[in-house]
């Protein structure tokens, strides 16, 4: 577990995700603000199970609100073959420096696994967020209807040694 300070000064911890965390993971993903319109179907059925986060890193940013832990953001992480697999950030809390945090976070995890590159298939809407934290695009994931019907960038993280 980590703590840090978000750009907007509130306490920000980034941990493991645990089980109980999965309802919560998959009502951010279904609600995401880059998700509507045509592109709603992609994540209309979509679940972060237990299982998943059973399977994979999956870490979680969460801000202490009134209410307990607010979830601010998670991203996945899988080793093999390395690939940033979700990243979500909740629409309330965009453009404060969440995805920023997460991502730095999941390129130390990467190093401390020895992986030195990481894929990420990126949704269009985010391919500008991708590129501002330092991804480089290296090519486009074809559509592959009915699931995802439009092309996407791809992109990859070069992680250099620690």
């Amino acid at each position: 577990m980590s703590s840090r300070t978000s750009p907007t000064g509130q306490p920000i911890t980034i941990r493991r995700a645990v089980a109980r965390d999965a309802k919560r993971l998959t009502r951010l993903v279904r609600g995401s603000g880059a998700y509507q319109g045509k592109y709603a179907a992609a994540v209309a059925g979509y679940r972060v199970g237990p299982d998943y986060i059973e399977a994979h890193r999956v870490f979680v940013a969460v801000g202490a609100d009134q209410h307990g832990d607010r979830v601010l953001g998670f991203y996945s992480l899988v080793l093999a073959p390395p690939e940033l697999d979700l990243l979500f950030v909740a629409d309330a809390v965009q453009g404060r420096g969440i995805g920023r945090l997460l991502v730095a976070h999941m390129q130390s995890e990467a190093r401390a696994a020895g992986i030195d590159r990481i894929k990420v298939v990126s949704h269009l809407p985010a391919e500008d967020f991708y590129h501002r934290v330092g991804a480089v695009r290296t090519g486009t994931a074809f559509a592959n209807p009915p699931a995802v019907p439009w092309d996407r960038p791809a992109f990859e993280f070069r992680i250099p040694p620690g």
